[in-house]
């Protein structure tokens, strides 16, 4: 009976830390990775619906072999040019996510992306975490990325939102939405954002190859020199598997 009095306190505990834990309904985004070209999934993770409702995205039409190539930019590690020229010489566009940081340091780049006709989609200025910052902050950290990107490059538009660290909640999702963004989120992904635990472009290209899917968001960040030698062989070998690379303005239908 004592063991059974401390398995059902257990339970209780358990079911009230996870509650705890999103009681405020903040969540980090996080999904099932796809294996062997199947759909990846968020069925389990809670947030489904908030997405849906606030025309987020997860990714493309899972019925369609095309390909979305986003890149968070936070910071320069010295190889957004070397990505750009493969870019380039590829023929495939992208979109690069920046914050605050990244366009007050590194202009000439981002005129050479806006150039070179990849999307500069918005980041944050300061990347906090916008689950937890009042509305009025919120539309401050947007505008402020958008006001600059547009001194600087002469993008006037800019309607893609990447959620800092992918920390987001309702409130977050609903401010955003509401001043024309679309938040994009991710369907491929491995731990790539650390410049000393670099392991090598074969890891890089293992990693991304083995998560491919029709209508994959592949997210990489661009502080990885893994990612930038492994970017060209990434295209080929998808493009040989019939893959397109298309610009998220080209996404005609979105999931979930």
């Amino acid at each position: 009976m004592k063991i059974l009095r401390i398995l059902l306190f257990s339970l209780a505990l358990m079911a009230s830390q996870m509650t705890m834990v999103s009681a405020d309904g903040t969540y980090h985004f996080g999904f099932k990775k796809s294996v062997n070209g199947q759909p990846p999934s968020i069925d389990e993770e809670g947030f489904k619906g908030l997405l849906k409702q606030h025309g987020a995205v997860f990714t493309g039409d899972q019925t369609q072999k095309e390909l979305y190539l986003t890149f968070d930019n936070g910071y320069e590690q010295g190889y957004t040019g070397r990505i750009l020229d493969v870019l380039k010489e590829k023929q495939v566009p992208a979109i690069f996510f920046v914050t605050g940081h990244y366009i007050r340091t590194e202009s000439e780049l981002l005129k050479r992306m806006a150039a070179e006709g990849h999307l500069i989609g918005n980041h944050s200025w300061s990347h906090p975490d916008m689950s937890q910052i009042p509305a009025e902050r919120i539309q401050k950290e947007l505008n402020q990325v958008k006001d600059e990107v547009a001194a600087v490059t002469g993008q006037k538009d800019m309607h893609y939102l990447r959620a800092p660290r992918g920390i987001f909640n309702d409130r977050s999702l609903a401010v955003s939405h509401g001043l024309n963004y679309t938040n994009v989120f991710w369907s491929v992904a491995y731990r790539d954002w650390e410049p000393k635990k670099q392991k090598g472009w074969e890891y890089a290209y293992k990693n991304v190859m083995a998560q491919l899917h029709p209508g994959a968001v592949i997210l990489l960040h661009s502080v990885s020199s893994d990612n930038t030698e492994a970017l060209g062989r990434i295209i080929d070998a998808a493009r040989a598997q019939g893959y397109q690379f298309k610009s998220l303005d080209e996404m005609k239908l979105r999931t979930p």
